[in-house]
């Protein structure tokens, strides 16, 4: 039984990271209509730039329990290089697809070698942010604090995102534009400026994931593949452009990695795969998705 709840938290704890930039990749894609494939080098890029933070908060003499708030601005902060980004893309907008997934196919690779330049080859983490909160009992079990914190601000950012999406001016101009650009634009949208307000928050969603990651784990450049690979499994299994679909599909990617970690770990990408290769047969438009006509 203790296990059982040990991996079924763990797997939650990685599904709330992986829900935020899943979230961010749904965002961006159900607004401007862009598969970003760079999503994982934002990601890598808020845990490269919380490490720096928390150690320069801690140069400060900050105390330990204001590791979170700092890791959290840190990914806030960092995510506003969506704004820049989002430039370059508007070359891309309408054009073909093809074009969409090289440009950022080549901001994936342009942002590894600005990781490699600043931070170096070598992995780097962060246990002192993880360990500060020290462990709570959750039926029967002794987890660590930071994994049920880092669920809750998952939550309560889900929470919010939503929210705005639905009960305000803005979040329903954007659900107008994603809807129909060219009849926004009509009534007096400047769709240029949602563009980026979109790209930016899609953005610093990945980059708060990272910053939130990477006490848990060690920051490296490969991460930034590795994310890419489950947050489009997220998208195949949720459905593109959904969130309930991100929500959904984060938790049964994070779940199914937990269980093959603690099952077979050999296989652990492989469980993935197999899930993918079960909904595109399945459920093509996946759980939430629309189907196309």
């Amino acid at each position: 039984m203790n296990v059982f709840v040990d991996m079924m938290l763990g797997g939650v704890f990685h599904a709330a990271v992986l829900f935020l930039v899943a979230a961010g990749l749904q965002l961006v894609f159900g607004v401007q209509k862009i598969v970003n494939l760079a999503c994982g080098s934002f990601y890598a890029l808020g845990a490269y730039f919380a490490i720096t933070s928390v150690s320069i908060a801690t140069s400060l003499g900050l105390p330990g329990v204001a590791f979170l708030p700092v890791l959290l601005l840190a990914g806030l902060a960092i995510g506003l290089v969506g704004l820049p980004v989002e430039r370059l893309l508007r070359t891309v907008y309408r054009r073909d697809e093809s074009h969409q997934l090289l440009l950022t196919f080549g901001l994936l690779l342009v942002f590894q070698d600005v990781l490699r330049f600043f931070w170096g080859a070598t992995p780097r983490t962060l246990d002192n942010a993880y360990l500060a909160y020290g462990t709570a009992e959750v039926l029967g079990v002794r987890v660590p604090t930071y994994n049920l914190l880092v669920i809750a601000a998952s939550i309560a950012i889900a929470v919010t995102l939503g929210l705005f999406l639905q009960r305000t001016r803005t979040g329903r101009i954007i659900r107008a534009t994603a809807e129909n650009r060219e009849m926004s634009e009509g009534l007096g949208v400047n769709s240029n400026r949602v563009f980026a307000a979109v790209f930016t928050v899609g953005c610093m969603l990945g980059t708060v994931g990272g910053a939130l990651v990477v006490p848990a784990s060690a920051a490296s450049l490969e991460m930034a593949v590795e994310l890419v690979v489950e947050a489009f499994a997220v998208v195949v299994i949720g459905g593109l452009g959904s969130m309930r679909g991100a929500i959904a599909g984060a938790l049964i990617v994070g779940l199914i990695r937990a269980v093959a970690i603690m099952v077979l770990p050999e296989a652990e990408i492989l469980s993935i795969y197999l899930v993918v290769i079960l909904a595109l047969i399945l459920r093509p438009a996946g759980l939430f998705g629309k189907a196309v006509a």
